[in-house]
């Protein structure tokens, strides 16, 4: 595959993502905190990443997405190396901090390297999200083996050297740092325009979406898996089950994904999600609940890909790491309310209702995706056109 570092350092820091999306709900549960702690352990950190994300997607666009992308990778090995020092809520929620710092900051340069890259920006979002799905893959996979056979120190550890490990791959990744001529803009400057086009909103809207999964994995679906009867074994495949359905959207239908107010692709990829959050507590089988996050991964995986093409045929190059950022704020929303909600739901109602009013809330985004379709796209070249 061509540029191999980019695609290795992106699986490496992917896999360790996959691994704290089992292993940080379960320490936390395992320390004893309620529904509700661990629904602010994972939302109130994510109202820093909205602000986080937008200045690392600025200054994607003024030193490069490698410097960034380097960056996380220290992020994440710093936050995986705290973690086990972590003895009560308070000390959880700081290392939880600089694990979400590391996401804030590792999606906008990931996908603007991505967008920068030669060929097709279906195919090449698709191979990202393929390799990054992979890695979430093996991370939740193998991240129940390894934390029944070694406990929590042991896999923290594991996931501090994956996260080093990809930022000496992404030393390796060709640098697509900015050569500007005469004095630099400034900092905030591309958001101006940007925020004028009426399709970065519907980008937030589908990245929501796209996000909506991740959400969960990382917070409340390994409790739900567990409220469902399943071990911490079977949780870690059910899991990667979601990433394998993202794999088969990156790599075989992502080609043939288009942009633009007359595509159906957000509509059917986003009904996929709803169906997969909303339905998944009515089922007790392995078979149906693989199926289920199989769904999910696929609907997912399709999202993703594109707001992402969206977002690079209508942004030029030296403003994408601010429009990926703008894009990721839907990403934002999601990681705040979903756990907020699903964390009071737990407490007062059950983990099963978390899930039904989720599923209804994504559907209703759905169907603002399916209107709004043709107004998002309607001023796009107009306000492209306008000098920032």
């Amino acid at each position: 595959m061509l540029h191999f570092p980019f695609f290795a350092a992106s699986f490496t820091w992917n896999y360790a993502l996959g691994m704290t999306w089992l292993v940080v709900p379960l320490y936390g549960h395992a320390m004893g905190l309620s529904g509700a702690e661990l629904g602010i352990l994972f939302s109130l950190p994510a109202v820093l990443q909205l602000v986080i994300t937008l200045v690392g997607g600025a200054y994607v666009d003024r030193v490069g997405g490698r410097r960034i992308m380097l960056a996380s990778a220290a992020l994440l090995a710093a936050g995986a190396a705290a973690m086990p020092f972590a003895r009560d809520f308070w000390t959880l929620f700081g290392a939880q901090l600089i694990l979400v710092l590391a996401r804030a900051t590792f999606w906008p340069a990931n996908w603007a390297m991505a967008s920068e890259l030669p060929g097709s920006h279906g195919v090449q979002a698709g191979r990202l999200n393929a390799v990054s799905s992979l890695g979430q893959i093996l991370g939740n996979g193998s991240c129940g083996f390894v934390l029944a056979l070694g406990g929590f120190t042991v896999t923290f550890g594991v996931l501090a050297a994956l996260a080093v490990a990809a930022l000496l791959l992404g030393l390796r990744t060709p640098s697509n740092a900015r050569h500007l001529s005469g004095g630099q803009p400034p900092l905030f400057a591309n958001y101006r325009l940007l925020i004028r086009m009426p399709v970065l909103l519907y980008g937030v809207m589908c990245a929501y979406l796209s996000a909506l999964p991740f959400s969960l994995s990382l917070s409340f679906y390994p409790l739900l898996l567990q409220y469902l009867g399943f071990g911490e074994e079977a949780s870690g495949v059910l899991l990667a089950l979601r990433a394998l359905g993202g794999i088969g959207a990156g790599l075989l239908i992502a080609r043939f994904v288009r942009t633009g107010p007359g595509s159906l692709w957000p509509v059917v990829s986003g009904a996929f999600v709803s169906a997969g959050v909303g339905l998944q507590p009515l089922f007790s089988h392995w078979a149906t609940v693989g199926t289920l996050m199989f769904a999910l991964g696929i609907g997912s995986g399709l999202m993703t890909v594109y707001f992402q093409v969206t977002l690079a045929e209508l942004v030029a190059p030296e403003m994408r790491g601010s429009a990926m950022a703008l894009g990721g704020v839907g990403w934002g929303v999601s990681h705040i309310t979903t756990p907020l909600v699903m964390g009071l739901c737990a407490d007062r109602f059950g983990i099963p209702s978390g899930f039904y009013v989720l599923g209804t809330a994504s559907l209703v985004v759905v169907g603002l995706v399916a209107v709004l379709r043709t107004w998002a796209f309607a001023r796009t070249k107009l306000a492209a056109s306008v000098p920032a």
